[in-house]
């Protein structure tokens, strides 16, 4: 099988965004909105985790090719129930840039919960209102 050959396919302008949200409790909320969290700004250090990842795409999903990126950027919008968090990706490439974009928005809502989990616990130590969900790819364009 292998690697799809995109050899003879036009290097063209390729961007993707992909988006999701991480549930949250109403006091976790109101730390991230406080500054209040131990580990520091959980938005800062996810906007870092989502260009990361992104540009590592194809170390952690095999049939992904090696792309050098034009940009990644991160935005975060944070609500009464949670974080929406969204993830946009250009390059000049051979092949589309949505998976890039899939695994960098992906990051940034793990790289929150890994910032609020000790919020977010029960006395059980669950995690029974925290939820990462509806990652998706919200827009695809390739020009030329």
């Amino acid at each position: 099988m292998g690697m799809i050959d995109v050899g003879t396919k036009p290097v063209v302008l390729r961007e993707a965004e992909a988006e999701g949200t991480i549930r949250l409790r109403a006091e976790t909320i109101e730390a991230i909105r406080s500054g209040d969290v131990r580990k520091g700004d959980p938005l800062v250090v996810a906007e870092v985790a989502a260009i990361q990842a992104a540009k590592q795409t194809s170390l952690l999903i095999p049939h992904c090719h090696q792309l050098a990126l034009d940009t990644v950027d991160a935005g975060f919008t944070v609500r009464s129930e949670g974080v929406t968090a969204s993830c946009r990706v250009r390059a000049q490439a051979r092949t589309g840039v949505e998976m890039e974009a899939l695994v960098g928005v992906t990051a940034a809502l793990n790289t929150i919960w890994d910032m609020v989990k000790y919020l977010e616990k029960d006395e059980a130590g669950q995690y029974p209102h925290t939820r990462i969900e509806d990652i998706r790819v919200v827009s695809k364009k390739k020009a030329g």
